[in-house]
């Protein structure tokens, strides 16, 4: 607490100083007098059934319990038209900016900005957009965005059949996460260019997952950098918590892969399938094993399925040299060697993962803008409509002259309208 009271004639106001406090904290606005008056007649039944810690005790959970707390809630202003665009005010752009970065409440330094009414300074925006980004804090970003966009938080519910695969286990499942989460958090802190996101050629392991990987002399539990100089590890899509999510238990699936890759990092994703889908094969007439890319062949051929797996099935092919663990292999599941090459409707050619990688970053635009999309959705709350396309064609084209770098899309969604504006009520 802010005070504690030596005398009894202390108490009352004490716990005014201690409620006024935490009610600015937790409504991330200035306390009213009648914010405080309501929990200070909390704190006094309280005090009157017990002690001043249980008269406290008594507001806090009033406090906690208060729509203001438990909402973001945005008021329009009193002169307000309806259905009309205003700024919001200082006081809503902190709330908007913490949770957005922090998933969590403005602290007093960005909260004293917004009451001062500089907040919506340029300036001083970007100046707090770039501390917020450099505080500890900024790794709820990392895993909440990333959970979201990436389907990581996935990894907590996925379970490899461990007849096929008895090396998975629990703590390859949390390495897997970590992993990404690392990757993700140092090129954010290091404000890197978002195609590092594909390119980079170096990951974090610690024992468990460097022997999972193949990487040799990596001991103990600590986590620490390693780089690669062989083409099949480089950037997300060599990262087994990826590979895993996008898998089904048994098997690879390059639909699900495919699926994956058009939707989260091209912004393109297929329509739905229609209704019953026929399953895989899985031998030839023969009664021989079939590979996954001859399964998918045989499937193609009816042409109610050949629309939709035309652009997923070439991008999930690319990937099937990682098993679905995550581990490199050169031969399927049906022993033959795998073909990774891969053709898009479009003509586009490649071959296995740094085949697709390259195709990727020969489109950075479209690489970068769908990144942006996702992150604007995370930083809105909400997804994007057809008015939103020529902002985010801006930040993207803005940000080329800063290589793309992470801060250059954050600050351009937080200076955008879409962040700094609200449309009132009916």
């Amino acid at each position: 607490f802010s005070c504690t009271p030596a005398t009894a004639a202390a108490e009352l106001p004490c716990a005014r100083e201690i409620l006024s406090t935490l009610a600015r904290r937790a409504y991330r606005r200035p306390a009213t007098d009648a914010d405080v008056q309501t929990l200070i007649d909390f704190y006094e039944v309280g005090r009157r059934e017990g002690s001043f810690d249980q008269g406290i005790g008594l507001a806090l959970e009033r406090l906690l319990a208060d729509p203001d707390f438990l909402y973001r809630i945005e008021r329009d202003p009193v002169d307000a038209a309806p259905v009309t665009a205003y700024p919001v005010g200082d006081v809503e752009l902190a709330s908007r900016l913490s949770f957005f970065l922090w998933s969590s409440i403005p602290d007093d330094e960005l909260l004293a900005h917004a009451e001062r009414g500089t907040l919506s300074d340029p300036d001083v925006l970007e100046q707090q957009v770039r501390r917020l980004l450099a505080d500890p804090r900024a790794t709820a970003l990392v895993e909440n965005f990333a959970g979201q966009w990436l389907h990581l938080r996935n990894m907590k519910s996925v379970y490899p059949d461990p007849l096929e695969f008895p090396e998975f286990d629990e703590n390859l499942r949390e390495a897997y996460q970590t992993e990404t989460e690392l990757f993700i958090d140092t090129l954010l802190r290091e404000d890197q260019s978002i195609l590092e996101l594909l390119s980079a050629n170096y990951t974090f392991v610690n024992e468990r997952l460097a022997r999972h990987y193949g990487i040799p002399d990596v001991y103990g539990s600590r986590f620490r950098k390693v780089t690669f100089d062989r083409g099949e590890h480089a950037g997300l899509l060599s990262h087994g918590s990826l590979m895993t999510v996008t898998s089904y238990p048994n098997r690879t699936s390059p639909v699900l892969r495919g699926k994956w890759v058009l939707e989260n990092l091209l912004g393109a994703p297929p329509p739905e399938p229609p209704p019953d889908v026929p399953t895989l094969e899985e031998k030839n007439e023969d009664g021989e094993p079939l590979s996954m890319r001859e399964a998918m062949v045989m499937h193609r051929e009816n042409p109610a399925c050949a629309v939709c797996h035309a652009p997923m099935d070439p991008i999930g092919f690319a990937l099937e040299n990682y098993n679905a663990i995550g581990q490199w292999r050169p031969v399927s599941e049906a022993g033959t060697p795998i073909d990774a090459s891969g053709t898009l409707p479009d003509g586009a050619e490649f071959e296995g993962p740094s085949g697709l990688r390259d195709l990727l970053l020969d489109r950075p635009d479209d690489f970068v803008g769908t990144v942006t999309e996702k992150l604007m959705m995370y930083a809105l709350g909400r997804g994007l409509e057809y008015y939103d396309a020529p902002t985010v064609r801006k930040i993207v084209r803005d940000a080329a002259g800063e290589e793309y770098r992470w801060s250059a899309i954050i600050l351009g969604i937080v200076k955008s309208t879409a962040f700094q504006m609200r449309r009132s009520d009916s």
